[in-house]
């Protein structure tokens, strides 16, 4: 396997596990932490659909993609908060709409357009290095804007209504985290594909938040987790000759699994005490 290494490709592949893998780990805490993960599925799709347009109109994909997965960060909060419906109601919707555009755009594609079935299944061993740089520049700003803004972000994912009696703008860093979200899965989607990236976002954070209530614990095990999950996935479907995206989310869902086993969440008495997150100090 380390003789492999010397194929750009392959290097290619274990970078975009790193940095894909650590950006979908840290806005999944985001997700898991709200108690939002159908707003991934909504995002996802979102992305994808926006995706698939680029490619209709023979522009680029990933432009589309953040741009549809902007869009819908942007309307599903506004939605939920001031219409009559919940905010499960309201992604549902949108989602429903989302769905129907992407599939709508793949039938009437010409030619079934490989790209298209590319980006929906993902194909992490053909990625670019401009795809890699586009990962770890949105992977550096998330990064940056924690430093920066960590307290209210952390009191906002965990507390947003305590967040906004205390002064904090609770809705301007909660489509923060949404947007956040939403450009993450859009520069993911070479990598993972519009159909699975959405539980590399979520099982790798859900595993963190197993084994820890402390926040930035929960960060750095998130992004280890995505981390873990890409290189693991790609070495099995190395291994085993399978699709490199359904393994990484299978390996994901794995160590899912292994940590609800050693989850002391599990052990009532060890936690009786504590909150489900604990405020900065």
């Amino acid at each position: 396997m380390v003789s492999l290494m010397q194929y750009e490709y392959l290097q290619n592949a274990v970078m975009a596990g790193f940095f894909g893998g650590a950006l979908c780990g840290v806005v999944g805490v985001f997700l898991v932490t709200m108690q939002a993960s159908f707003l991934g599925i909504c995002i996802a799709h979102a992305a994808f659909a926006g995706a698939l347009f680029g490619l209709l109109l023979d522009f680029n994909p990933m432009a589309g993609a953040i741009l549809f997965s902007l869009g819908a960060a942007a309307v599903i909060g506004p939605l939920s908060d001031r219409g009559a419906f919940s905010p499960d109601t309201s992604i549902g919707i949108l989602f429903s709409v989302m769905l129907g555009i992407a599939f709508l755009i793949m039938g009437i594609m010409p030619g079934g357009r490989p790209e298209a079935l590319s980006l929906f299944w993902g194909a992490i061993l053909t990625v670019s290095r401009q795809d890699i740089f586009v990962l770890a520049g949105i992977l550096a700003l998330l990064v940056l804007l924690l430093l920066l803004f960590f307290r209210q972000i952390h009191v906002v994912a965990c507390h947003r209504a305590i967040a906004a009696a205390a002064g904090i703008p609770a809705s301007l860093y909660f489509y923060g985290m949404l947007s956040a979200t939403g450009v993450a899965i859009a520069v993911s989607l070479p990598s993972i594909g519009g159909l699975l990236v959405y539980s590399l976002v979520i099982n790798p954070a859900a595993a963190a938040y197993q084994l820890t209530y402390n926040f930035k614990l929960l960060l750095l095990l998130a992004a280890g987790f995505g981390v873990a999950s890409c290189w693991l996935g790609l070495f099995l479907s190395f291994v085993f000759n399978a699709p490199a995206g359904a393994v990484i989310i299978l390996s994901s869902a794995l160590l899912f699994m292994i940590a609800c086993l050693l989850s002391p969440k599990r052990k009532p008495s060890l936690w009786r005490n504590r909150s489900k997150t604990t405020f900065p100090q």
